[in-house]
């Protein structure tokens, strides 16, 4: 075989290797859980996030970078294996709160590629950059809170600080991603001597917590029953006023009404009044009301008695010698 048909020989599997290379190197396909961005020399175009056989030109001119548009989780202070052993690294998750104590702190960040094009050229290693991103977010955090809160009440309100602070830092960077949440996953003091002083101490609070809210709850009740007698007082009172009033109100009524008779009979009045005050005083007694000179006598039943009152009068008369 002569150089020249050797040469055409290499020359022609070249090119048909090129031909076939471009063939299958301009044809790609994107996944309904996938993004593409497709880069041209070097130079990022737009993402492409519909799914389906997409065409681009043959490599080296144009090359295909897919990411995922799931939710990706970022575990912070652990690594989970496969087999489900957890390992936990307290040097990442060890902190200082606002009140100097030691917590250890672990947390998972649900964060996605939301900018493909700033996920691949504005960070070399973007999760690494947000793995510091999150320790410096929850040290802050911490840092500004009590120790009562980061164990106990206060855990919601330091995912959102955290999550809040996490995604602003993010933000600045421009990295291409989007923090989602994150959540807390063990809150814990460092060695067992230290965590159980510290639930003796929260132990101790829920006791007088408890006992503070008994005490409120007997406050509460006796107030509430001062307030029944002292409402019972004031409207008994006003009652009894009420009744008075009228009382005296009758009481006028009836001494006009004798002063009416008093004026127009005065003598009469008076020895009714007299009478009256007699029967009222001695109920049960017999009265004999006699003359001063002896010659006239009368027999007065005053007291009430069921028997009707029979009045007998005798009268003698005396002028001169006599009748």
């Amino acid at each position: 075989m002569s150089s020249k048909r050797l040469i055409s020989i290499i020359v022609t599997s070249i090119i048909g290797i090129i031909l076939l290379s471009a063939v299958f190197t301009s044809w790609y396909t994107v996944d309904e859980s996938e993004q593409a961005i497709v880069i041209t020399f070097g130079e990022a175009s737009d993402p492409i996030t519909e799914s389906g056989l997409k065409f681009k030109m043959p490599w080296p001119i144009q090359k295909v970078e897919k990411l995922s548009k799931e939710t990706f989780s970022l575990k912070f202070g652990y690594k989970q294996s496969a087999d489900g052993e957890i390992e936990s690294f307290d040097k990442d998750t060890k902190m200082i709160t606002g009140d100097d104590n030691i917590v250890l702190t672990d947390l998972v960040v649900q964060w996605k590629i939301t900018n493909p094009k700033a996920y691949l050229f504005n960070s070399e290693n973007p999760q690494e950059l947000l793995h510091d991103a999150t320790s410096a977010s929850i040290r802050s955090v911490i840092g500004n809170s009590k120790i009562d809160d980061a164990l106990t009440s206060g855990k919601a309100e330091i995912e959102a600080d955290t999550t809040d602070l996490l995604a602003s830092l993010i933000e600045k960077y421009n990295i291409g991603v989007t923090v989602l949440t994150v959540k807390l996953q063990d809150v814990e003091l460092p060695n067992d001597e230290v965590r159980s002083a510290f639930m003796a101490v929260t132990d101790a609070e829920e006791t007088k917590n408890t006992k503070v809210n008994q005490a409120g709850k007997y406050e509460n009740q006796k107030m509430s029953e001062a307030e029944g007698e002292k409402d019972a007082i004031i409207s008994n009172a006003t009652g009894l006023k009420i009744s008075r009033i009228e009382q005296a109100k009758g009481d006028v009524a009836l001494f006009d009404k004798l002063y009416a008779e008093y004026q127009h009979s005065k003598e009469i009045t008076k020895e009714r009044l007299i009478m009256e005050t007699l029967d009222a005083v001695l109920p049960n007694a017999q009265i004999y009301i006699m003359n001063d000179d002896g010659g006239t006598m009368k027999y007065l039943p005053l007291q009430q008695s069921v028997q009707p009152v029979v009045t007998n009068t005798e009268t003698t008369t005396e002028e001169g010698g006599g009748q």
